[in-house]
């Protein structure tokens, strides 16, 4: 089948090499050219969209991720079973989903009736992400996620935990999305406001995806648009 790969972070980001590398290799990468993490569900309707095809297995795309997806399915590969997204380089749990582009690709897939996953990995302060073990994470996420029956209107939202280098790997836990508000913490100098809010100190609800992952447990929701 026909696997299109996508994400907000831009083509050439570790986290969707490391999305390939957990597909082994399997997928056709049609992805932003730059960077659009936080763009939500922007599209691109009053100015062209430029398609660079770099090989048959790649094309960076001048637009979002939900023209990515558009495009993808309804010119250049219109036979597509599969959309996924990401690895993206930080969390998108709870409300992030109204503001993550790397959601935004899969619910566009899910608006064109196509199944999708969205993959992010979660960023613990400074701490550099070892790709290497996301790319192990998501491929036992994606082995379990693939093959269940397609639900119409429903697609997946995955968040991979912080996992100290010597620990074992995490569980998987279905859970629902987290409904507290973000951190909305600014500094405040003369009229300009500065976000300075924390993110690792999000409220969350108790068993929600902020709970589970944030407790070190990769915390996969099932999204309905």
């Amino acid at each position: 089948m026909t696997v299109i790969l996508t994400n907000d972070d831009g083509i050439d980001a570790p986290g969707i090499r490391a999305l390939l590398g957990a597909m082994n290799g399997a997928g056709i990468l049609v992805a932003p050219s730059g960077h659009y993490s936080g763009c939500g569900h922007q599209v691109t309707t009053t100015e062209p969209i430029r398609v660079e095809k770099r090989n048959d297995r790649e094309y960076a795309i001048g637009g979002t991720p939900a023209d990515c997806s558009r495009l993808a399915l309804n010119y250049l590969f219109p036979d597509t079973s599969l959309v996924l997204s990401g690895i993206n380089s930080g969390g998108n749990m709870g409300v992030d989903v109204y503001i993550s582009g790397t959601v935004a690709a899969i619910r566009e897939a899910a608006f064109h009736r196509v199944p999708g996953i969205a993959i992010s990995q979660y960023k613990k302060g400074r701490i550099p992400i070892d790709w290497n073990r996301s790319t192990a994470l998501a491929a036992k996420v994606l082995r379990e996620l693939i093959d269940r029956p397609y639900q119409l209107g429903f697609y997946w939202n995955v968040n991979l935990p912080y996992v100290e280098p010597n620990a074992p790997n995490p569980e998987m836990i279905f859970c629902e999305p987290c409904t507290q508000p973000l951190p909305s913490d600014f500094r405040i100098e003369g009229n300009d406001f500065y976000y300075c809010g924390n993110y690792g100190e999000r409220k969350r609800d108790r068993g929600s995806d902020v709970d589970v992952c944030l407790s070190g447990q990769i915390a996969i929701t099932q999204l309905r648009i």
